[in-house]
């Protein structure tokens, strides 16, 4: 886990307990939380590939500024 942002660790848990809120409404017979669980876990899956495209954007910024070391900003 020791490259994983928060937006991915935070949306790994929303599955989680999306996943049990939805297993808990199955058992009970609550169609609400089953649908509650069920967007939990579609909400914490948007996050966590709104981390990881967060972190490619960000490994391919350091990329670039790694590459042009020399580029002045300070002209433009």
């Amino acid at each position: 886990m020791a490259g994983m942002n928060r937006d991915r660790i935070e949306g790994r848990w929303k599955q989680l307990t999306g996943a049990w809120l939805e297993r808990w409404g199955e058992l009970t017979a609550d169609g609400l939380r089953v649908v509650a669980g069920r967007h939990d876990q579609h909400a914490g899956r948007m996050q966590e590939r709104y981390g990881l495209e967060k972190e490619e954007a960000q490994r391919q910024l350091k990329a670039f500024l790694r590459r042009n070391r020399r580029w002045n900003t300070t002209s433009r």
